[in-house]
Formats: C-alpha cells, structure tokens, sequence
C-alpha cells in the first residue's frame, strides 16, 4: 500500500515536490492578474489614443517629468532601443518632446506636453477605477497586507538578481 502512494506531502502541503501547479506559482498567479490588469487597461485607455507601450512611460513622467531617456528607460524596466522607438512614436502622437540636456548635450531629456499633461487628469481616473473594481470583494486590512507580501517578494528577488 504505501508503495502505491509515490507522492508525499511537502511541508506546505502540497504533493510531489516535482509537482509545481500553476496555482502555487506566485510568479504564475502575479503574471495571470497582470496579464487581467493590462488588457482591461488597454481597452479603456485606447480610446484616448493611448496604447499600453505609452501608458508605461507617461506613467512615470506624470510623476517626474524631464528624465533622462536612460532614467526613463530604467524606471519603465525597458531596454534603451525599445524606449527610443517608443519615444518616437510618443513624439509623432504629440505626447512628449525630447531636448538635449544643456548639462551634457550627449543627453535627452523627455518632457511632457500639455497635451500629455491633460491626459494625467483623464487616464489616472481610469486606471484607479480599475483597481478598484479588482478590489471588488477584498477587505482594506486584506489589501494592506497584499501590499506588504508583494512588496516583501519583490525585495526578495530583486537581492537574488544582484
């Protein structure tokens, strides 16, 4: 009998160490919600003639205008030749204009224009109804500890990726 029963459980309860189901997966679980949050994002946002590629880099310029191309490349997570296309095409939709830096003329900096800026006050509501409807059904003290475990396995990462 006890040959028959191969799996055993681990010490969080699970089966076979070898079994690794997607619903244990935190890695799998975040990227499925992400994957839920940017495709409704995308839908609500494409109206205002903003694709998703965009909304990443006026997100972090809404909070800090006049980065350094490579700064904002950093802050959105990009590598610099995507944010140089993205940028252009920013540019071409009227959204950011780059001027080199009087500093150092090897630089660009991206700023928003008005246009841009206006968008701030109709987008931002957007994404937070979103997160709001997600939050549909979860407790403030549950969303506050969220926050804390994400943030927690976030730092974990980010010191095993150094």
């Amino acid at each position: 009998m006890a040959a028959k029963r191969k799996t055993r459980m681990s010490s969080n309860g699970s089966g076979d160490k070898a079994d690794f189901p997607p619903h244990e997966s935190a890695g799998y679980l975040v990227r499925d919600a992400h994957r839920a949050f940017q495709h409704l994002l995308e839908q609500r946002i494409a109206p205002f003639g903003v694709t998703r590629g965009q909304w990443y880099f006026l997100r972090v310029l809404w909070t800090e205008d006049g980065l350094s191309q490579r700064e904002l490349s950093s802050r959105v997570g990009m590598m610099e030749p995507t944010t140089v296309i993205a940028l252009q095409s920013m540019e071409k939709a009227g959204l950011v204009r780059r001027e080199r830096s009087a500093q150092d003329k090897r630089k660009a900096q991206v700023w928003l224009t008005p246009k841009a800026q206006k968008l701030k006050r109709r987008l931002l509501p957007v994404a937070r109804r979103i997160t709001m409807r997600a939050r549909d059904g979860v407790t403030k003290r549950e969303f506050a500890r969220f926050r804390d475990v994400i943030a927690r396995m976030t730092a974990n990462l980010d010191r095993l990726r150094r």
